[in-house]
């Protein structure tokens, strides 16, 4: 069987969530580890798959806040990089459905500043999938040099990219000119609904997963929100319907879907190579763990996605 770690590169984010403060001219903020990929790294962690976390932590409040969360959920650290620079903020503003708008504080901060070297010596190995995405992908001067390590991974391991458009920080263009070339390194290339609204506005789903086909990722997940997700494996397409759960916020449903995605794959053995053996049964189980992992993690506040136990408990309980 293919080895099942799974390596994920990418940023941590300081989310910072408005709160009502005591008087009327202070903010208060309420401070928790997130960002993109940090959180599919924890998610998967937390339903038991070896994960190693490639990331560049700074020293300051924020990025011993992350060391500590991504410990605490069992995620290794042992390749990540003691960085200098300041770790990257995110203030969250929650509407009354759940949905987080943000802003960010992210000039000059770690997790941008990739050096060749710092990703050079990785001993893949023992890792059956790389996954990766949303702003480190496209933040220079990193960028470069995570494209240039996936491009040496893709021949020895799945490549699972997360684009995570993030308009306010990034010019959709940026992302629009690199997306086929994405491609061309993933099997896997899981987006939300609103990530395919920005990227390919005004294109119907699986016209655009046709389009990503061609470029060269074997299976695309376009998520649905509560709606559930389209799976396309080379062109055979399903609809996987969304658990019901009840919304406290959606900060890192994405993030957790794919997690749970890429979990049942690894179980199963379905990782380490081009997914040659993968189904679309396979692909039917292995959205509906994300759907439910990802409701799990809408149930609570913040990025914080379920235990193992937690799915035990609700398979137990008929719910899965």
């Amino acid at each position: 069987m293919s080895p099942r770690q799974i390596t994920v590169l990418g940023e941590c984010v300081a989310d910072a969530f408005t709160e009502p403060a005591n008087t009327a001219n202070e903010l208060a903020l309420r401070v928790l580890p997130g960002g993109g990929p940090a959180n599919t790294a924890v998610a998967l962690a937390r339903l038991g798959v070896p994960t190693r976390f490639l990331a560049r932590l700074s020293g300051d409040v924020f990025g011993r806040m992350f060391r500590a969360h991504l410990e605490a959920s069992g995620v290794d650290l042992s390749d990540a990089v003691a960085a200098a620079e300041p770790s990257t903020l995110a203030v969250a503003e929650l509407d009354a459905a759940g949905q987080a708008a943000f802003s960010f504080h992210a000039q000059n901060t770690a997790d941008w500043q990739w050096a060749p070297g710092e990703l050079a010596g990785v001993d893949l190995t023992e890792t059956a999938c790389v996954h990766t995405g949303s702003l480190a992908l496209v933040s220079e001067p990193g960028a470069a040099a995570v494209e240039e390590f996936l491009a040496a991974a893709s021949p020895r391991v799945t490549i699972s990219i997360d684009p995570n458009v993030r308009p306010l920080l990034v010019d959709p263009e940026v992302y629009r000119a690199k997306l086929a070339h994405w491609c061309g390194l993933a099997d896997i290339l899981r987006l939300s609904e609103d990530d395919l609204g920005i990227l390919l506005p005004g294109t119907l789903p699986e016209r655009a997963c046709d389009l990503w086909h061609a470029a060269g990722a074997r299976l695309v997940v376009i998520t649905l929100g509560a709606d559930g997700a389209l799976a396309s494996l080379d062109g055979q397409r399903l609809l996987v319907s969304g658990a019901a759960t009840r919304v406290v916020d959606t900060v890192g449903a994405g993030d957790s879907f794919t997690a749970g995605l890429l979990r049942h794959l690894a179980a199963r053995g379905l990782l380490g190579g081009r997914l040659d053996a993968l189904g679309l049964d396979d692909v039917a189980e292995a959205c509906r763990f994300g759907a439910q992992v990802a409701a799990l993690t809408c149930s609570v506040a913040g990025p914080n996605p379920p235990w193992r136990n937690q799915l035990e408990q609700l398979a137990t309980a008929g719910g899965a």
